[in-house]
């Protein structure tokens, strides 16, 4: 019964945190406090009811439209909510009620915040991506997360300047260094390597999909989920490794 119990105010903490981080995903590149003013509605600015505010149920109940101007809300407000509650809920079954738990569900809600912003404006605030690279050195081994996301920090420094030479174009941005720099931290090496590895798989489809071949991908969504993939089957990244190099 506790662990129902717990399972279920894990889920609802992670929702209710995935609808103030759709605050945090339409203000901050905006400029705009994420505290003041109250939510309101995108098309005609009235001021939303409590009730309005629900996550997940009211988008359900509302059927997608604004209780004021009938205006359709974006799915992606209650898709956030729904996977940052699937996030922490993931998080709990891999670590267990440890008290970097909290720590650890910041990063990956933060990095969610980051692949949202960098899709839709091509950018990365360095208020959330800073935030991220702090907290993920917060680990047991706090001194070796912190030279780990360093290194990380390094050597993705150098592969920039390498690559823009190159490419003679500029290959990745500072929001990309940073990024590293939060999978080091959080992942450690070799696990690092893992995980700069999927993504590179992860982004071969997207980048030759797209049409105009000037414009760049975003590449920190798919750090971000190479990153979560790698931390949540560490174990089996390792047994693979193993079978690699020892058959």
């Amino acid at each position: 019964m506790n662990e129902i119990i717990i399972t279920i105010f894990i889920s609802i903490f992670g929702v209710l945190i995935g609808s103030f981080l759709n605050v945090i995903i339409y203000r901050i590149p905006k400029g705009e406090s994420i505290v003041f003013p109250s939510s309101k509605c995108q098309s005609c600015q009235t001021p939303l009811k409590w009730y309005h505010n629900i996550p997940i149920f009211s988008w359900l109940f509302l059927r997608g439209k604004c209780g004021f101007c009938s205006e359709k809300i974006s799915i992606q407000y209650p898709l956030i909510e729904l996977t940052t509650g699937v996030i922490a809920l993931l998080l709990y079954y891999k670590l267990g009620l440890v008290w970097n738990l909290p720590i650890v569900f910041a990063v990956f809600t933060l990095l969610l915040a980051l692949v949202m912003i960098d899709f839709r404006y091509m950018a990365v605030p360095d208020s959330l991506n800073l935030l991220a690279l702090a907290l993920a050195v917060i680990t047991p081994t706090i001194l070796e997360s912190l030279q780990d996301a360093l290194l990380a920090v390094g050597g993705f420094t150098l592969l920039r300047y390498y690559l823009s030479y190159f490419l003679n174009k500029e290959a990745m941005g500072e929001g990309d260094i940073i990024v590293a720099g939060t999978m080091g931290g959080l992942l450690g090496f070799p696990l690092f390597f893992y995980a700069l590895f999927l993504s590179a798989i992860l982004a071969i489809i997207p980048s030759l999909m797209a049409q105009n071949k000037d414009k760049a991908v975003p590449f920190v969504p798919f750090l971000a989920i190479a990153t979560f993939i790698v931390y949540m089957f560490d174990t089996q990244f390792y047994k693979i490794a193993e079978y690699i190099i020892y058959g």
